[in-house]
């Protein structure tokens, strides 16, 4: 949206310029109207550039009322189009601190989600896949309703996101749909089904994993249609009763 503004701000400039720049030639190619005689086009777009951005040096100025009157113009357009643009750019550069600062996603930076793993939650399988995936370069992002995690981890340099993991609309901006692979590890077995057919909705792809410790999370996980569960403590117990012997 910042993009289309700025390209109409600069095509509205453009504008002024060329037309500025040609009342300026045909006011100051006849005599009586500024200071000297404007004899060319490249005077002319001169003037008008130190015009609107009001730098004035005074080397070429208005004598007559009718052109006082076009340079008044000018330099009210002028001005009310650099205080947009500043105004735009300025409220674009505060809201992605303020953005950070609250561990939110950016704007840009949602606008790069593709092919990435998003890791939902902060148990200990995602605590540890944050850590191996990004020593492999992949393209991760953590998020959590936790607050409290959140800041923790961004002071400590890892990166996270504060989302809200029940709100469809908070969820839509991590561009599940587009995602390579998600890992859903809460913590909290109500939050965790909730969560999961949340995410099933919105991604409608086969491409959810799902830490669940308790058997009968698992039952109603896979009531739901989620057939990749993992159970951690399951899989250890595996391992260690395979190395026993």
């Amino acid at each position: 949206m910042k993009r289309i503004i700025l390209f109409y701000y600069a095509l509205v400039l453009l504008l002024v310029i060329l037309s500025g720049s040609l009342i300026t030639y045909f006011l100051g190619h006849t005599t009586g109207n500024f200071n000297i005689r404007i004899n060319n086009f490249v005077e002319a777009i001169y003037f008008t550039i130190v015009t609107i951005s009001t730098v004035g040096y005074g080397d070429i100025f208005p004598i007559s009322a009718l052109a006082r009157i076009f340079v008044i113009i000018l330099i009210v357009v002028g001005l009310g189009l650099f205080a947009f643009v500043l105004t735009s750019l300025s409220s674009d550069i505060m809201n992605k601190r303020l953005e950070s600062f609250a561990g939110r996603l950016s704007s840009t930076e949602r606008r790069r989600l593709h092919n990435h793993i998003v890791l939902i939650g902060y148990g200990p399988t995602n605590a540890t896949l944050d850590h191996t995936l990004k020593s492999k370069n992949e393209r991760v992002i953590l998020v959590s309703s936790d607050k409290v995690v959140v800041d923790q981890l961004n002071a400590e340099g890892q990166k996270a996101f504060f989302v809200d993991v029940t709100s469809e609309n908070e969820m839509g901006t991590l561009n599940l749909d587009k995602a390579k692979k998600i890992i859903i590890d809460m913590r909290n077995d109500s939050l965790t089904v909730y969560v999961s057919l949340l995410v099933k909705n919105i991604s409608k792809r086969d491409n959810i994993v799902i830490v669940a410790e308790k058997p009968a999370v698992e039952k109603q996980l896979r009531s739901i249609g989620m057939d990749n569960i993992i159970n951690p403590g399951e899989i250890a117990a595996q391992y260690i009763t395979k190395h026993l012997s």
